[in-house]
């Protein structure tokens, strides 16, 4: 009976392991971490959204002697696309504004890596066939596709 029990939890680990990374949407790039955030920046602010923030983490891990690698993240948004959802459910505001992390992984490919925001949303009071969640999707999925190039 305990070997089943413990082999249902590893099986729920794995799972919710799993259906983590299928929330996590990956765009591979050859531009170096700070180029494609360049990339994204440029094009977001193109795209006349506002750039809230851009953390470079892996500059902060440095400040306390570890090296996490290149890594940096880039928070955007537009208040027409995010006021819509956080008036739908205030507790929307936790998740917006969007983000995009890009890093390098172990051999140096590096990658450029959002959520999905109908998962991001999934468990508020957001309809799931709201308008503005299909905008978030395409907007996130164009802006690292041309930041990636």
């Amino acid at each position: 009976m305990r070997k089943h029990i413990i082999l249902a939890a590893a099986l729920a680990v794995v799972g919710a392991g799993q259906a983590l990374a299928d929330d996590l949407m990956r765009v591979k790039t050859d531009k170096s971490v700070g180029a494609a955030m360049d990339a994204l920046q440029a094009a977001v602010e193109g795209a006349g959204a506002t750039v809230f923030a851009r953390i470079d983490h892996g500059a902060g891990a440095k400040t306390v002697d570890m090296d996490i690698g290149d890594m940096q993240l880039l928070i955007f948004g537009n208040p027409q696309m995010g006021s819509p959802i956080m008036s739908a459910d205030p507790l929307a505001g936790l998740f917006l504004p969007l983000k995009v992390l890009a890093y390098a992984d172990a051999d140096g490919q590096v990658w450029l890596v959002y959520e999905d925001p109908d998962e991001t949303l999934d468990d508020l009071k957001v309809d799931d066939d709201h308008p503005v969640i299909g905008k978030m999707q395409g907007a996130l999925k164009n802006l690292t596709a041309a930041a990636a190039e």
